[in-house]
């Protein structure tokens, strides 16, 4: 193959792999904004319990500031999606949320466009 025919391929290759991630539409996740401890737990309970937190959002945000991550648990369906956005969960904190945004299946990260409160 000349260098021609190997840069028309590469070329090839790239485009089709932004035209499906371009492809890719924005979903409605919902759930719990809380941190990865908790979420891999399926409850503050015991974290609350052991570091005396009086409420879910402490507690959340507590592990956060040690080092965890915010992220998003469906307790009914028992699924935890990471947040590819770490600021704009904080404001969310132990809240139920519907978390707007593209989810890598590879890695089970959502990509966040925007997140709102859920009544």
């Amino acid at each position: 193959m000349t260098r021609i025919g190997i840069a028309t391929a590469l070329a090839s290759i790239l485009m089709l792999g932004s035209a499906s991630f371009a492809a890719q539409k924005d979903q409605t996740f919902t759930g719990e904004i809380t941190d990865n401890q908790c979420a891999k737990m399926g409850s503050h309970e015991a974290m609350m319990k052991s570091m005396n937190m009086k409420s879910t959002k402490e507690c959340a945000l507590g592990c956060v500031k040690a080092g965890g991550k915010f992220v998003l648990y469906n307790a009914a369906a028992k699924t935890v999606y990471q947040l590819d956005d770490q600021t704009k969960p904080e404001q969310f904190a132990a809240e139920k949320v519907a978390v707007i945004g593209s989810l890598n299946k590879d890695t089970g990260t959502i990509h966040v466009t925007d997140i709102k409160r859920v009544r």
